[in-house]
């Protein structure tokens, strides 16, 4: 199903030359809420019964490359699976010629005012089941060996106020990947040069895979602890294990690994110059 048909770049979805990552989660969300339309299960009534609509589980994603101002998006939604109270789907975002920009998988179950998850109604299931289709799709992070004690672990704390929350008094899906980000900037400034005097040709630090796992919510007005383990340095990736904490309580935890694009919003390598942060002296 085609939720978002040939979306032009505009200015304000950029981050420099190429768009800002939360794009990607931004077009998910409204592939989403128009999925829930044409399964006649859509977000405004299960928000006006305090439900939590279509709340992440599980996400694996990558970012093939980058659009650029001007460049046009499309996106199809697929289900993969369909379950009493979940299901799983795929997203992939593509430019006018049909060749991948993204490619994301995401199970959701929509969260009852009491907690545990919702069953989805008989006639979802069975439209859901319509479109359903039998894909394999290998994305996210390659995974490999972790030295403890060759890369550095940090951290940042965030309060979680009212421009980070949806309806519902939680934090946004988005925002985590925000959160992690200044974390990395934040570390990358602290041991050398701004992220804003490593940028030009190269966009470093740029979001290309990950796999996070939802464990519970995170509330308004929490402390949340973001804890960045750094995993794997070379030329072509910075893999960084995260795990987000309030209340001494895992939220969210995953693996995220990040690229360099250039300007056209192809991946190129990094420079030595950008992975001296991460050198353990």
């Amino acid at each position: 199903m085609r939720t978002i048909d040939n979306h032009s770049v505009r200015f304000g979805e950029l981050a420099g030359p190429l768009v800002h990552h939360a794009m990607f989660f931004d077009w998910q969300l409204i592939s989403t809420q128009e999925i829930a339309y044409e399964v006649e299960y859509p977000f405004e009534a299960l928000v006006a019964d305090d439900a939590i609509p279509y709340a992440p589980v599980g996400l694996d994603a990558t970012i093939h490359r980058y659009p650029t101002f001007g460049d046009t998006v499309s996106v199809e939604v697929t289900p993969l699976s369909v379950g009493n109270s979940s299901v799983e789907l795929l997203y992939e975002a593509v430019d006018a010629d049909g060749d991948p920009y993204s490619t994301a998988r995401m199970t959701h179950v929509t969260i009852a005012p009491e907690g545990g998850a919702l069953r989805l109604p008989e006639a979802a299931r069975e439209r859901l089941r319509e479109l359903q289709a039998d894909r394999e799709v290998d994305i996210g992070p390659t995974g490999g060996a972790h030295d403890a004690d060759a890369y550095p672990t940090f951290e940042e704390y965030f309060r979680v106020h009212s421009p980070h929350i949806e309806g519902s008094e939680l934090a946004y899906f988005e925002e985590y990947p925000r959160f992690a980000d200044i974390a990395l900037e934040s570390f990358v400034a602290n041991d050398g040069p701004r992220l804003s005097e490593l940028a030009g040709e190269r966009q470093p630090f740029r979001l290309r895979d990950w796999h996070w796992d939802f464990k519970s919510p995170v509330l308004f007005d929490s402390l949340l602890e973001v804890e960045c383990d750094v995993e794997a340095v070379d030329e072509e990736t910075v893999r960084i294990a995260h795990t987000f904490r309030t209340d001494d309580e895992t939220r969210i935890e995953g693996v995220s690994e990040y690229g360099c694009f250039d300007r056209e919003g192809e991946p190129t390598q990094f420079t030595d110059e950008m992975l001296a942060p991460f050198r353990q002296e």
